[in-house]
């Protein structure tokens, strides 16, 4: 096996807000004058390759003592989840600076990318996918600070886990993971009181919540055509992939029927994309081990929320055609108390829901094309009356999509050009000057597909991942902070024949950079036919 890549979890905003607050990556020594040895780099791909790299930051850990829990430990061969009980750890009490969620695992033979999920007590504390196997096999591991979780983490629960996998003459792989949970003592973090989940899409929250915030782990996937959304057209266009409107997708969270958030679902490419594996073979694309959910601050409906009684919430896709599967949207509702009053109040004060836009209009021709654009906007004002007195929470968030895809007959070549924009602003006033934080996320994809002579089949595709963030009170900065994850690969290889004829060349690239306040991180990684050929670090 050629050496471990750590894949850190923190590569979006739990990461970027702890860097705003002081926290940055570690850069050890070795890390930061680091180089990739050199290597032969072979004619084409092998039956072996470097297990999976990235370029983004490792989990940071606090300095002194811990103890470690074995979560889960099983080998995924079909859909049977893995089972087991959740008991905290001794001796670390029960208030901790840090957790740190690790998962190790290892697989060989052929298999396709799979996607994975681990529950405790009902709670989705982990998302994850599948890299995909040499002959030889790889090995991998994943981090992620699950220290968000901590008011689940402090009690016993049933622990489930499925990377659902098949198994046969074809498909050899079996998954064999292992995770573990490390607890670091301390000065506890700031954690949210309360760590929820929705019963029969309903929710019941603690009388004196004074802040809540859904998370929407929000998954296309399956294998239909949902899991390449980004590439469906209009029923009338002549094309593989089909929706009603084609390809706008918005994830919407509603509380009693009345829209409550609107975001825009990252496009994951997952290590099978773009039907080119040697694509992702080393360098994944970003997110595809990192599935972050998507972040709804429910606040300004507090005060409904808070009268004692269950209310229905619910999450829909728009865009998905009607009674079709491929959208996996669990849910987790993380709420802070009041600790000096049994009973907070409050009211929703304003709701402006913008009428959405989405439109399709396909072109016939020699190249088919579909131009997509598509927008939303909402505003939602609300307060709670709270023991340091009356807080106002306004978020507004507005989304944006455009693309073209462009494609021949045969879908020979074919290719897209799209940009998402997903722009947050929450401004909470009360208890001091007003302080709003401003989101701004830009997700990008540029890619070409086409099969030239001999069926060589050749991709060439960069993705994006930007993210900026300012802090102001009163109007005055406080902080900021700039993402940039940047992914770019051209492979080859030709279909149709058995996989020792393929003759596949590719190049992978990957940039992770980070700057702020705080400090900053830069990463990058290179690869040709499956070696590691650069590695660099440093500001």
């Amino acid at each position: 096996m050629k050496r471990r890549i750590v894949m850190s979890m923190l590569a979006g905003a739990t990461l970027l807000a702890g860097t705003l607050l002081g926290a940055t990556p570690a850069q050890p020594a070795e890390a930061r004058s680091a180089q990739a040895r050199p290597a032969d780099v072979p004619a084409e791909f092998g039956s072996d390759w470097h297990d999976p790299v990235t370029a983004a930051p490792p989990v940071t850990r606090p300095p002194g003592a811990s103890c470690r829990v074995t979560l889960a430990e099983a080998q995924f061969r079909d859909f049977t989840p893995y089972t087991g009980t959740y008991t905290p750890p001794e001796g670390c009490g029960d208030r901790w600076s840090k957790v740190v969620l690790r998962m190790d695992g290892k697989v060989k033979g052929r298999q396709f990318d799979r996607l994975g999920y681990l529950h405790l007590g009902g709670v989705e504390i982990f998302r994850t996918s599948t890299p995909q196997p040499s002959p030889d096999g790889i090995e991998w591991s994943v981090e992620k600070d699950v220290t968000r979780y901590s008011d689940t983490l402090r009690a016993r629960h049933d622990v489930e886990m499925l990377i659902g996998n098949v198994v046969d003459d074809t498909y050899t792989g079996i998954i064999d993971v292992k995770v573990t949970l490390t607890f670091y003592e301390g000065r506890a973090a700031q954690a949210p009181d309360r760590v929820l989940t929705l019963h029969d899409n309903t929710l019941t929250t603690p009388r004196n919540s004074e802040r809540i915030v859904a998370e929407v782990y929000a998954t296309g996937s399956g294998g239909g055509c949902e899991e390449y959304w980004y590439l469906t057209v209009p029923s009338n266009a002549p094309y593989s992939c089909q929706a009603d409107n084609g390809p706008y997708r918005e994830v919407q969270i509603k509380v009693d029927g009345r829209l409550a958030g609107i975001a825009a679902p990252f496009p994951t490419v997952w290590t099978g994309g773009w039907s080119n594996p040697f694509l992702w073979y080393v360098v994944p694309g970003p997110r595809a081990f990192d599935i972050k959910p998507i972040e709804y601050d429910l606040t300004p409906f507090a005060g409904l929320l808070n009268d004692g009684r269950a209310h229905r919430v619910d999450v829909a896709v728009v865009g998905v055609p009607e009674g079709q599967a491929g959208w996996s949207t669990p849910v987790n509702v993380l709420v802070w108390q009041d600790a000096g009053r049994a009973h907070v109040t409050g009211r929703l004060t304003a709701h402006t829901a913008g009428e959405l836009a989405d439109s399709s209009t396909y072109t016939p021709g020699p190249e088919h094309r579909v131009d997509t654009e598509g927008d939303h906007r909402l505003t939602v004002v609300g307060y709670v009356d709270t023991s340091h007195g009356r807080v106002t929470t306004t978020v507004r968030r507005s989304l944006a999509n455009t693309s073209t895809h462009r494609w021949a007959d045969g879908e020979n070549p074919d290719a897209l050009k799209a940009t998402w924009t997903d722009d947050e602003s929450v401004t909470v006033d009360g208890r001091g000057p007003a302080r709003t934080t401003r989101t701004h996320r830009t997700y990008t994809m540029d890619g070409t597909t086409t099969i030239g002579a001999g069926d060589r089949l050749r991709t060439r595709l960069t993705l994006g991942d930007r993210a900026e963030v300012t802090v102001t009170r009163s109007g005055r900065p406080t902080g900021w902070y700039r993402l940039d994850d940047t992914y770019a690969g051209d492979a080859t290889y030709t279909i149709n024949v058995p996989r020792d004829q393929r003759h596949a060349v590719g190049t992978t690239s990957e940039r992770y950079r980070i700057r702020g306040s705080a400090g900053c991180y830069d990463r990058s990684v290179g690869t040709a036919q499956g070696v590691l050929v650069r590695e660099r670090e440093g500001c």
